[in-house]
């Protein structure tokens, strides 16, 4: 996975950053939301996109 590619995910709720994924950016070009387990929150939460 090229380092280009790499994004990270960051919990709306206690701003921690918790996941790391890759996406395309040739046909995605605004941030990507995605509901995801926060260790810290103890539930499912929104996560975005961070730089």
């Amino acid at each position: 996975m090229s380092q280009d590619n790499i994004m990270k995910l960051e919990c709306t709720e206690c701003k921690r950053v918790n996941y790391n994924s890759h996406k395309n950016k040739k046909t995605l070009k605004e941030r990507l939301t995605i509901n995801k387990f926060c260790k810290a929150c103890g539930k499912h939460t929104a996560h975005k996109e961070t730089k």
